[in-house]
């Protein structure tokens, strides 16, 4: 797993990439945050994001076929490695232990 914690742009990048079963690629997990969480992601800070997962091994991904919409440019496609989804696992309980009990607090005035 990887020895930094995650960030939680990071978190929301893995979760969108398991979304969408490894056949996520830039634009598509762009959409599945913004649809998921009513958050913009910007092209760069994703891109930034996704090479960053692949350099911690979080994350893989390969290149498509050459796409004639794309000007024969190939898609780059995304899926969680085993090590994402332990590190995806493990923030999520943290954030889950850390928010229990805090409903009645989150809602005092």
């Amino acid at each position: 797993m990887t020895s930094s914690p995650l960030g939680e742009f990071e978190v929301v990048v893995l979760m969108a990439v398991a979304h969408l079963k490894g056949a996520g690629y830039g634009s598509t997990i762009r959409e599945e945050i913004a649809t998921r969480t009513s958050r913009r992601a910007s092209r760069g800070a994703l891109y930034i994001t996704l090479d960053r997962l692949e350099d911690k091994d979080l994350l893989d991904s390969a290149l498509g076929d050459p796409l004639p919409q794309r000007g024969g440019r190939p898609r780059r496609t995304y899926r969680l490695t085993t090590e994402g989804k332990k590190a995806l696992r493990h923030s999520v309980a943290t954030f889950v232990k850390m928010h229990a009990g805090l409903e009645p607090a989150l809602h005092e005035p």
